[in-house]
């Protein structure tokens, strides 16, 4: 038994975390305001039938992001039904997607499995498996571009790794839109230019024909979500990619808040959601090396310095940037699992390394059964779940606001009474419960409820059943 266990130690881990992923994949409920946000989306999508225009309410059009994300989310509710763990489901199943393609530049089977426990324990990687997001389908996208690129021009003749680039750039641009080229294509250029590959760029990279590709891919989208709500175009290329981008106090998002951060806090992210293993990878490099000669290797060799220049580009970009948030680092976490496994050797404490990066998901498995035992989700989480869920067959109303939480849970049956109605006592002719935001209740101390009884509350709500008319 010990040797059977020794022998698939690295499997054996991998197959516990994922288990527990997708254990908190079922058990969370959906967290207000993106998660929450995003289901609801592909859900009234799901409900609609309308696969182009995607809605952030009834009729309203969301032009924040492309679909692809959404587009998966609602296939995924035909599968599994409308619930938490069906619009994860796409999510999941991309990072595994994502092992798979980024262990066709490793060879050994050992160091196959090795990337995969990295990945997997990585806390932004591990994270995004089980989020309601665009991220993961961006990532997916970056990584076809960036393995179909590296395996194309350092194979001898053409193969079909040069098109993937291509459909990555084509998948990207549905998924998060043209930062897909600003996150890649840099990389690329400094890698060529480092290594004089021109020859070999204009011999094996099929452009013509891998730029129809994405072509076809991507822009018929486009054009039917611009004729179907013209300004979408726009907004979403001006406004989400420039001035979201320059300006962090943009006050034409319609969907987000200005995220102000401190300059170059990106690195700070990288840091820090990629323990332990940027550490290890960090402290055993520079204890078995000096610095000059870790340049020195990196810089003279191709593998390591595409990984190099794929890991730093992005928190570069991102540094002078005023509106980030830590999701913003996400592709970092790819060349980072590629280095650890390539410097693997060099661990010689490996299985305390492991040790170490397995408690993560093992501390969020145990505070996942924690919470559930104890109803804590209920009181802690940002998320109306349990008020909602629990009084669905009752008519539910929101104080001049909804939460995204909220209609996803009550399935879209929820309404909104205004402040007006609400101060002239213009409630519906039956009776009703109306959810309250908690800032709404800190900062309205004179609201009248004297029509109404408290009877649970939330982390961010609290639910009132109507007595009687005055």
């Amino acid at each position: 038994m010990n040797k059977f266990l020794k022998k698939n130690q690295y499997s054996i881990t991998i197959i516990i975390i994922i288990v527990i992923r997708l254990f908190l994949n079922a058990i969370l409920p959906l967290m207000d305001k993106t998660e929450a946000r995003y289901a609801e989306i592909a859900r009234i999508m799901f409900e609609t039938g309308n696969w182009i225009i995607p809605q952030i309410d009834y009729g309203v059009p969301f032009w924040a992001k492309p679909p692809l994300s959404i587009w998966l989310n609602a296939l995924s509710f035909h599968v599994f039904g409308v619930n938490e763990f069906a619009v994860r489901f796409p999510s999941f199943l991309l990072s595994l997607l994502i092992w798979l393609v980024l262990s066709k530049l490793i060879y050994s089977k050992n160091e196959k499995l090795i990337l995969g426990l990295v990945l997997f324990t990585l806390p932004q990687f591990l994270l995004h498996a089980g989020v309601v997001s665009t991220d993961m389908t961006l990532l997916f996208s970056i990584c076809l571009v960036m393995v179909g690129f590296y395996k194309q021009i350092t194979f001898s003749k053409k193969t079909y790794w040069g098109f993937l680039i291509f459909i990555g750039f084509g998948l990207g641009l549905l998924a998060k839109g043209p930062i897909v080229f600003v996150l890649t294509l840099p990389v690329l250029f400094l890698w060529v230019l480092w290594f004089n590959q021109w020859k070999s760029l204009w011999k094996k990279i099929p452009i013509l024909s891998g730029i129809l590709i994405t072509f076809l891919i991507a822009v018929p989208w486009y054009y039917l979500a611009e004729k179907a709500t013209p300004g979408f175009i726009d907004y979403f290329i001006v406004g989400e990619h420039l001035k979201r981008f320059v300006d962090a106090s943009w006050d034409g998002d319609k969907y987000g808040f200005a995220k102000q951060q401190p300059m170059g806090i990106i690195w700070l992210f990288l840091i820090l959601f990629s323990l332990p293993w940027i550490a290890f990878l960090l402290f055993r490099s520079l204890k078995r090396f000096k610095l000059k000669t870790i340049i020195k290797r990196v810089s003279s060799k191709k593998y390591v310095l595409y990984l190099v220049l794929w890991l730093v580009w992005t928190p570069l970009f991102f540094t002078s940037s005023k509106s980030l948030i830590h999701t913003y680092m996400l592709p970092c976490t790819l060349p980072l699992a590629l280095l650890v496994v390539h410097f693997w050797k060099y661990f010689s404490k490996s299985k305390t390394n492991i040790s170490i990066a397995f408690s993560l998901p093992l501390l969020a498995f145990l505070l996942g059964i924690v919470a559930l035992n104890f109803s804590l989700f209920k009181t802690y989480a940002n998320s109306d779940k349990y008020l909602v869920k629990n009084n669905i067959d009752k008519k539910l109303f929101y104080l001049q606001e909804k939460t995204y939480s909220s209609q996803f849970y009550s399935q879209g049956n929820i309404n909104v009474i205004s402040a007006n109605d609400f101060k002239t006592k213009n409630y519906p002719d039956e009776d009703f419960l109306l959810l309250v935001r908690k800032k709404i209740l800190k900062r309205q101390k004179n609201l009248d409820l004297s029509n109404f009884q408290k009877i649970e509350e939330s982390n961010q709500s609290v639910l009132y059943k109507f007595i009687t008319h005055n």
